[in-house]
């Protein structure tokens, strides 16, 4: 099926990413479902990308909001062919100097820790849920989970936000091994390091030239919806790795890598017999 004729929903569109992720997707000629709480932000967003675009506010942390979103994209456009979990919240909630001065857990309050784990993991495993249908009926799907940097997961001063996109890694991992020859595809893809959103505040300190652009990471995700990646699952990409100068299967190999940690999963197990396969 040509990009012309495919439906994607990519959640947190009204951010820095997913502004950049929407753009790039209806440029490619793929019809689009957007998504996030900030409806104003939402609204002029999609009033840029014209018809192959429609808004539907919601919440990924409640599941009735991801299975009213997924019909309503569906019954729109006639369809749904990928996920792209990218809906998160980030460290400036906690503090916007988070950079310079190191969170402490006496910063991270007991409702802002559960928001956290809320939004960045249980939004995508809701999300994944009301796809699913769907998919296994099509015999076909593709899910996408931004992740973060190994680094900023187990860095400190960076938890809420890291634990919770580690958990996002691992299951991420888990469930591209239980889709396994269904026709459902999940990869993993990472900026590789501090971004150009606002997710990166200023008191970072970072220059914002240096940082990674957040389009960047639009050419992997559309290669892994694309046919030639439809047999690529449980794999983990680094955007600022992608060579956009090399052909999308060549630039694949060269910028991924399994999803997670399955090396260490196989040698630190002990299981009678060997461990399960990862």
């Amino acid at each position: 099926m040509s990009s012309d004729h495919r439906v994607a929903i990519i959640t947190g569109a009204a951010g820095g990413i997913g502004q950049a992720l929407s753009r790039e997707f209806v440029r490619a000629g793929w019809k689009i479902g957007i998504t996030d709480v900030n409806r104003a932000a939402l609204e002029t967003l999609v009033g840029t990308l014209g018809d192959n675009a429609i808004a539907v506010p919601s919440d990924v942390s409640d599941p009735a909001s991801c299975v009213a979103l997924v019909d309503r994209v569906r019954g729109h456009f006639g369809g749904l062919h990928a996920l792209v979990n990218n809906a998160a919240l980030g460290m400036g909630l906690v503090r916007q100097d988070h950079f310079t001065q190191q969170v402490q857990i006496e910063d991270i309050s007991t409702e802002m820790w559960q928001r956290f784990v809320a939004v960045n993991l249980s939004g995508p495993f809701f999300m994944a849920k009301a796809v699913m249908p769907g998919f296994r009926a099509q015999k076909s799907g593709r899910i996408i989970n931004v992740t973060t940097s190994f680094l900023t997961m187990l860095r400190g001063g960076f938890s809420p936000y890291g634990p919770a996109k580690a958990g996002l890694e691992a299951w991420s991992s888990s469930l591209s091994a239980e889709l396994k020859d269904t026709g459902i595809t999940v990869n993993v893809v990472v900026p590789g390091g501090p971004t150009d959103t606002p997710m990166v505040p200023a008191e970072s300190g970072y220059s914002r030239q240096s940082m990674i652009r957040p389009e960047q990471l639009a050419p992997p995700m559309l290669y892994l919806c694309s046919e030639e990646g439809g047999a690529v699952t449980g794999r983990r990409f680094i955007a600022a790795n992608w060579d956009v100068l090399l052909g999308p299967a060549e630039a694949a190999e060269k910028s991924g890598q399994p999803i997670g940690w399955p090396e260490l999963a196989r040698s630190t197990a002990v299981f009678p017999g060997g461990p399960p396969p990862v």
